[in-house]
């Protein structure tokens, strides 16, 4: 089917929203826990978008709303236990661990889905994870740490993001279309608001003007974009090849946007993330 031969347009697009996400997501002036809220709100039309392609005919059997809500409070649980482990460890440390997240998936498909790829496409998943690398060690080493609660806090995202991705799969088999597992993760998102809000320091002066909230929607609907479009790409492609290639690959098109508008010229380090980066990608245009 057509379809199938899109996973890899569908993870590209994935690529792309996220990488100018990334860009200009430090940019809005806004507390994370409410950089989450405003993300979890952007969620909502792509999801309306998402059910009015099927129609609004969404799946409500019992395993489609589990499997869908779990997708979503896997992710969003992780985002907001990610909050927490940055106020007592160093991010420098803290991103290069949860970044090879998709290890837990590439096992996870591999043990209980029976993927399988070729030689190439080993290779190609190797340099995924070397980009991943790559790209996340270039963090500053200057941040204070506070006890060890941090690694325990980094441990449960990396496990949550590892798994979301296998059970973002598992939900895209056992469902009749990926619009009503995207759906799910909206709604798991928007039920963790309270808990954000809950997080977040009222007493500390918030940014009300245009950089604050209404800038972090317009960075953040990128992120919800590059959600849907994951979901699309697991439904049609392999979990183990697609969780490693979205992280490898979206730093790309961050990387690019800051030479061309802050000169922000990659370290040596980047640049092997990127050259790593492009030969999977052209590697998996052929599995």
């Amino acid at each position: 089917m057509e379809k199938k031969r899109n996973w890899l347009l569908y993870a590209l697009i994935t690529m792309v929203t996220w990488g100018i996400w990334g860009a200009f997501s430090d940019y809005p002036d806004y507390p994370a826990t409410l950089t989450y809220v405003v993300w979890a709100i952007s969620m909502i039309p792509c999801a309306l978008v998402a059910l009015a392609n099927i129609r609004f005919k969404l799946d409500t059997r019992r395993k489609s709303v589990f499997l869908g809500m779990g997708v979503g409070l896997l992710g969003a649980a992780g985002q907001l236990i990610l909050f927490e482990a940055l106020k007592y460890g160093p991010a420098y440390i803290i991103f290069p661990m949860i970044s090879v997240a998709p290890i837990v998936t590439v096992i996870l498909s591999t043990l209980v889905l029976k993927e399988r790829v070729s030689k190439l496409g080993v290779l190609g998943i190797i340099l995924a994870f070397v980009a991943i690398i790559c790209f996340s060690l270039s963090g500053k080493s200057d941040e204070a740490v506070k006890g060890n609660l941090w690694i325990l806090l980094a441990s449960l995202v990396f496990i949550f993001w590892g798994v979301q991705a296998f059970v973002m799969k598992l939900a895209n088999n056992y469902a009749p279309d990926a619009e009503s597992v995207f759906a799910y993760m909206a709604i798991a998102a928007v039920a963790l608001i309270p808990v954000a809000l809950l997080m977040t320091d009222f007493s500390q002066p918030i940014n009300r003007s245009f950089n604050g909230p209404y800038l972090t929607f317009f960075v953040q609907i990128l992120n919800a974009i590059g959600a849907l479009t994951l979901v699309y790409a697991n439904r049609y492609g392999k979990a183990m090849i697609v969780a490693p290639l979205g992280d490898a690959c979206a730093p790309v098109i961050t990387i690019i946007i800051s030479l061309v508008l802050y000169s922000h010229v990659p370290s040596p380090t980047q640049i092997v993330g990127m050259v790593a980066a492009i030969a999977c990608v052209l590697i998996f245009s052929r599995e």
